[in-house]
């Protein structure tokens, strides 16, 4: 079923996948990218929304000043370049979201400037890849991210990421993921910095393609839903509960990673 907001949604990819065609079924599995796959994906649930793509290579990351203020959501999925994303164009980022902007992290995403930086700690994991079945379980049915979302959600293949996740206590533990392997994760969480909502969603691997089910398509969309709020003041900048920065003892919303 379509969401009636309408929305300004805004999906960044890295990209560099894609430039270099690894794995090499990237251009058709991907043939529009991971982002054009994203952005294909939530079209059919706001269909009277805006959603645009961006990536690294684009001036300014695709992420000006002017395009952030006009966002509602931002969808961010990184792998290799994270180190290649400007500290300017992540503090710009981290104002938005502190002031009201939703963000919605993906897969590796865990590791991003942007994503280290509102949590504060280091987001590391476990993981390995050898294209294991992957399970993801609701755990929180009564959180609107969930809703219409079959229990578990079978991935065929995909890389694992594996417990001990690295972050702070979430907001919502909402899924955690099963491995053929035997690892657990838990693969979504909610947290809120300032006046923003943030959903981190693991699965979607650069090497299969699971953008393009219809259940993981329908948790972006009811991820970008909630963690949207177009009626927010965001004159200015929030500023409650921004994450510490344990690395350098400074709280997130001035410390840089």
């Amino acid at each position: 079923m379509p969401f009636e907001d309408k929305l300004r949604i805004l999906v960044w990819n890295e990209g560099v996948h894609e430039d270099l065609n690894d794995p090499p079924t990237m251009a058709e599995m991907y043939p529009q990218g991971i982002h054009g796959a994203i952005k294909a994906g939530l079209a059919g649930f706001f269909p009277t929304s805006e959603i645009g793509t961006a990536t690294l290579a684009d001036e300014e990351h695709g992420l000006s000043e002017d395009r952030l203020a006009e966002t509602d959501v931002l969808l961010w999925w990184g792998h290799w370049a994270h180190a290649e994303v400007s500290d300017a164009v992540v503090d710009r980022v981290h104002r938005h979201v502190l002031g009201g902007m939703g963000l919605v992290v993906l897969h590796s995403g865990h590791f991003s400037k942007i994503f280290t930086r509102l949590l504060g700690t280091s987001c590391s994991l476990q993981w390995r890849n050898e294209g294991e079945r992957e399970l993801v379980w609701t755990v929180k049915p009564s959180h609107p991210i969930a809703a219409g979302v079959e229990s578990p959600i079978l991935i065929p293949r995909q890389e694992m990421y594996g417990e001990l996740f690295d972050i702070p206590e979430p907001d919502d533990l909402i899924f955690i993921s099963s491995f053929a392997g035997g690892e657990v994760f838990r693969s979504g969480v909610t947290f809120s910095r300032g006046k923003g909502r943030i959903f981190y969603f693991s699965p979607g691997d650069q090497e299969y393609p699971v953008y393009h089910q219809p259940q993981i398509q329908r948790v972006l969309a009811n991820g970008v839903e909630w963690v949207a709020q177009p009626g927010v003041d965001r004159t200015a900048p929030g500023v409650g509960n921004p994450a510490r920065n344990w690395f350098l003892g400074q709280d997130g919303e001035t410390g840089s990673r």
